[in-house]
């Protein structure tokens, strides 16, 4: 046996300078960037925004697929099997690392163990929403209407988990307002619905619907988080509109499959870091409403433990669960 053991031995020290060796020579193709939700929603846009400057800075051609489906589980599921050889790269949110795995039974992939972080990228206000020529205008008005009218106020989501269900999964929680859930397939299909009149509300993440918002196309009628976004100044927080202490944003980062050779990790978060310390693109990604974060695989990963407790915990006191 202690033969064995030295031939094992032997084997593996004897392979490490070439994991070394393939590291220092990666990149030598492209990269994968995989989006688990629809083209439009806002982690396609954020894959969109960084992988040019990524790409230039790693000297390779990033590209973005959109593999959507099952509240990113799909996705999420192919990049946790791929070859983790550093090229295939996620789009990881809140949803798909904390959420996800409280919410369905039967999870495809453990974002704990199979997935490694290399930095978180955004977090996010969310803002409830109506049509821009909707009677609503303030959070009360909205409460009211749906108490008086308890089958007309639906809203839609990203999907079951998603922070926009949860986020009005807290408001219908604290206040007893019968506010209709509809997941959707994504961000984008959703806001879709909204713009088309089919749903009454949404409460998304402040990026994918900051344009509509500025066209004029929908009103935000209050922000999530403690503080009010820059983005719309004018717009009370659910705190200021009579929710005390509501605070409730989403976030997203960049994972890759489990046991990544460290260094391509290190590459990774190297080259973002010096992307969002650029002040031009700074202000790019600041446009789209998201704070600029950026740091170590290490915060990014305390991140993703603290907010699957956090999270967690609201899943399961709302008594959501999927197959």
């Amino acid at each position: 046996m202690n033969g064995l053991k030295k031939i094992l031995l032997s084997a593996v020290l004897a392979a490490m300078p070439l994991v070394a060796m393939s590291a220092d020579k990666w990149p030598s193709q492209s990269i994968t960037f995989i989006v688990p939700y629809p083209p439009g929603g806002p982690t396609d846009i954020m894959a969109r925004l960084l992988s040019v400057p990524l790409g230039n800075k790693l000297g390779t051609t990033v590209v973005v697929e959109n593999k959507a489906g099952a509240s990113g589980n799909i996705g999420s599921g192919m990049v946790a099997r791929a070859k983790p050889d550093g090229y295939t790269i996620l789009l990881s949110t809140s949803g798909n690392m904390s959420v996800n795995q409280t919410l369905f039974k039967n999870l495809n992939y453990d974002p704990i163990k199979d997935l490694a972080p290399i930095i978180q990228i955004s977090k996010f206000p969310l803002v409830l929403e109506v049509k821009a020529d909707s009677p609503i205008k303030t959070l009360q008005e909205y409460l009211a209407f749906a108490k008086a009218n308890p089958t007309k106020v639906s809203f839609g989501s990203a999907g079951n988990g998603s922070p926009q269900h949860l986020g009005l999964e807290i408001v219908k929680e604290r206040t007893g307002a019968p506010l209709q859930h509809i997941p959707y397939k994504g961000a984008s299909p959703a806001l879709n619905d909204l713009l088309g009149g089919q749903i009454f509300s949404m409460c998304d993440i402040l990026a994918g619907s900051i344009n509509y918002i500025k066209a004029g196309q929908l009103y935000p009628i209050a922000v999530t988080t403690k503080e009010r976004s820059a983005l719309l100044p004018n717009v009370p927080t659910m705190a200021e509109s009579g929710l005390p202490g509501f605070d409730y944003f989403a976030w997203h980062g960049i994972t890759a499959p489990a046991k990544t050779p460290p260094e391509i990790i290190a590459k990774y978060n190297t080259a973002l870091n010096e992307i969002f310390a650029d002040p031009e693109f700074k202000k790019r990604w600041e446009a789209i409403g998201s704070e600029v974060v950026a740091g170590t695989p290490e915060q990014f990963q305390a991140l993703i433990l603290s907010e699957s407790v956090r999270l967690g915990k609201l899943v399961k006191d709302l008594g959501v669960q999927l197959d």
